[in-house]
């Protein structure tokens, strides 16, 4: 098991709520922007929660590219994949996973990881994960407000898997090596 204890189904309701105000106010396209995705690219946002940066990112990739939205909680699969139905998106595929994607190796062109890495027990065994799906060349982005910038660069390069690319405001773009 990745991930520590899934959060109760409340929690996820309160969670979901305040990233609407939070996405009211702050877009997460702001984010999604400083991981230079790109028209018809293939996208992980891993836990995705209720999709803020999967619905971005999907604007950007748009109907020739593919956002994997995984998340743990089934509460975050069910609402993605009602609003991705509602706005008519077909980009974007829900994943439930605890740690493994079911992707194929190296098929993935941008991994978005915001605010989730606190959450993971088994860093390694995730780490290792985006690794193998991630295509040479291709970009992890990262940010988990919960850390900090020491811990974030020495948690994703500690197995040699990994390099910093570049520092985006508070966003870290790691590429695979």
């Amino acid at each position: 098991m990745c991930h520590k204890k899934s959060q109760s189904n409340l929690d996820f309701r309160f969670m979901s709520f305040f990233f609407k105000i939070r996405d009211f106010f702050k877009s997460p396209m702001k984010k999604v922007d400083k991981a230079e995705i790109k028209s018809g690219v293939f996208v992980l946002d891993y836990g995705c929660g209720p999709g803020s940066y999967s619905f971005a990112a999907a604007e950007i990739v748009g109907p020739s590219g593919k956002i994997f939205a995984a998340d743990i909680h089934p509460f975050a699969i069910k609402k993605v994949n009602r609003k991705a139905m509602k706005k008519g998106l077909e980009n974007i595929i829900t994943i439930e996973t605890d740690c493994k994607t079911g992707l194929d190796d190296n098929s993935i062109d941008v991994i978005i990881c915001f605010d989730v890495l606190h959450n993971i027990e088994d860093k390694e065994c995730i780490l290792k994960e985006f690794h193998r799906i991630l295509k040479l060349n291709s970009r992890l982005s990262f940010d988990d407000h919960h850390m900090n910038e020491n811990e974030i660069i020495e948690t994703i390069t500690a197995q040699g898997l990994f390099k910093l690319v570049e520092k985006k405001e508070k966003i870290y773009n790691f590429s695979k090596i």
